[in-house]
Formats: structure tokens, sequence, C-alpha cells
């Protein structure tokens, strides 16, 4: 099963969210612990992935050798994207 860290700065852009959006980013994160690449999608260009979660999207590194997904953005479907 994978461990879950979030970046310093995905953890800022989730505590600012509604708190029952919150406990619905959480519990999408809790089920992609076991098997991550059946719930996300890669994304283009970037060595990263991103989950769904309603109108936000979480933006994601999977590392298999060490079993870990790293949150590295949380943010609202239009906003997520801009670097």
């Amino acid at each position: 099963m994978y461990s879950i860290i979030f970046s310093k700065k995905a953890e800022e852009q989730l505590f600012k969210l509604p708190e029952e959006l919150q406990k619905r980013i959480v519990n999408h994160l809790e089920r992609i612990k076991i098997r991550p690449y059946h719930f996300v999608e890669k994304l283009v260009n970037t060595p990263y992935f991103k989950l769904r979660v309603g109108d936000y999207r979480l933006i994601l590194d999977i590392k298999n050798k060490e079993l870990l997904i790293f949150v590295i953005k949380v943010g609202h479907r239009k906003n997520i994207y801009k670097m």
C-alpha cells in the first residue's frame, strides 16, 4: 500500500478549501492508496498525474520504488494547470 505525503503548498491549498471538500479529497486519496494507477490520469508532457475530485484536481507524483504518492498541488480545475 502506498503512503501519501503533501507538499507544503498542497497542504496550504487543501486547508483553504471548505471542510466538506477537504473530507472528499482525503477520502479519494485513501481510496487510491492500493492501486493508484486505476484512478489517476497521466498529464501530457510531464511526469505527473491528475486525480479528479468533482471540480477540483490534485497533481500527483507517484514513486513506485518507495510506494509513495506525493501531492504537489490542489486546486480548482480552471486554475490548477497554470504553472
